[in-house]
């Protein structure tokens, strides 16, 4: 093998046949180790490569960094309802004070509590701060006088697309720029 980036950040950005990220939250990657297995299997095409090779025996070749399927996957219509999702919905702001905090520092609040028939469900979720979360235990809103920012509701696979760029991941190779932002609407400066 070639020196240079470690074999770990060799990630390949994985793109569908239209040649749109599989998925931004999280983002659609493959360790160097599958995306060079789908090379294998004609799955894929290769779009861009990066300057590391991996060698075999019989052959050397450049690591891909960016890959399209050869067969379309249709995207999901609706979003899973997962803590990240409903966090990525929230913009990882605590819907009752406003304040934005880590991943690790948020909880998930039933607005109408559990022991009060609310459901676990995109429209009785909101982010919440530790803090207010314990403030509020399981008090309806009204008793506890702390109502949520924005009505829960369960947000469009696109609304988070759209939320996920915003929040991009530590690593970003340079050849990934052009397929991950393409596609985002240009504001007036």
């Amino acid at each position: 093998m070639s020196t240079g980036m470690p074999l770990e950040r060799c990630n390949a950005l994985i793109l569908n046949a239209d040649y749109r990220p599989l998925s931004y939250f999280p983002l659609s990657v493959w360790p160097w180790h599958e995306a060079v297995k789908a090379i294998f299997r004609g799955s894929v095409t290769v779009v861009s490569e990066y300057e590391r090779t991996v060698r075999s025996p019989g052959m050397e070749m450049n690591l891909p960094s960016v890959l399209a399927l050869k067969e379309y996957i249709p995207m999901a219509r609706t979003p899973a309802f997962t803590r990240f999702n409903v966090f990525l919905r929230d913009q990882w702001t605590c819907q009752y004070c406003g304040e934005q905090s880590k991943t690790s520092e948020l909880t998930f609040d039933h607005v109408i509590p559990k022991s009060r028939g609310g459901r676990t469900s995109w429209e009785n979720i909101v982010a919440a701060c530790r803090p207010c979360n314990t403030g509020k235990g399981n008090l309806m809103p009204a008793e506890a006088g702390m109502y949520p920012m924005r009505e829960p509701r369960r947000p469009s696979i696109y609304e988070l697309q759209d939320r996920g760029r915003k929040f991009p991941p530590n690593f970003l190779h340079e050849s990934w720029g052009d397929f991950l932002y393409w596609d985002t609407e240009l504001e007036d400066e």
